[in-house]
């Protein structure tokens, strides 16, 4: 039997912070959590992203950007929206799911205009430890105040 809790994380393109957060969560709670990502409109994933997460060990250049709508039909208990964009457009989800919503700022925005290849690098690393930094307290970081899927 698996216990371990199902978590979606939910953002505009699926192609940086949230392929951060379920490298992250598979990583660092693997024993507690089964995390997902997905998009509300998916890209190709960002190759700065795939960099950042290389150089603290971990590889997500495999990882492939998902529509919430191509996801298995999971029973997740959480939907962490990481952008206010995927908040907002958040799509129909399972009754069962609670959401939750964590914005970090978005690290191909920040390089946007940046021609020194290493300053733009300093955003995702940035945006990377900041969700580290989540994922490392969770579920103590999840929000209380879930607002339950329509």
């Amino acid at each position: 039997m698996n216990d371990k809790i199902k978590i979606l994380f939910l953002c505009t393109g699926n192609s940086c912070r949230s392929q951060m957060a379920e490298a992250w969560t598979n990583r660092l709670k693997g024993d507690q959590f089964v995390a997902y990502s997905a998009g509300v409109a998916p890209k190709q994933i960002d190759p700065r992203a795939v960099q950042a997460m290389a150089e603290v060990g971990i590889d997500i250049s495999k990882q492939r950007s998902k529509d919430i709508s191509s996801l298995p039909d999971a029973e997740f208990e959480y939907v962490v929206t990481l952008c206010d964009d995927a908040r907002e457009s958040c799509p129909y989800l399972p009754a069962k799911a609670r959401i939750s919503h964590r914005g970090f700022k978005d690290p191909p925005r920040l390089a946007e205009g940046v021609t020194d290849e290493e300053e733009a690098m300093s955003h995702y690393r940035r945006i990377r430890d900041e969700i580290k930094s989540f994922v490392e307290k969770l579920p103590e970081s999840l929000s209380q105040d879930f607002t339950k899927a329509a």
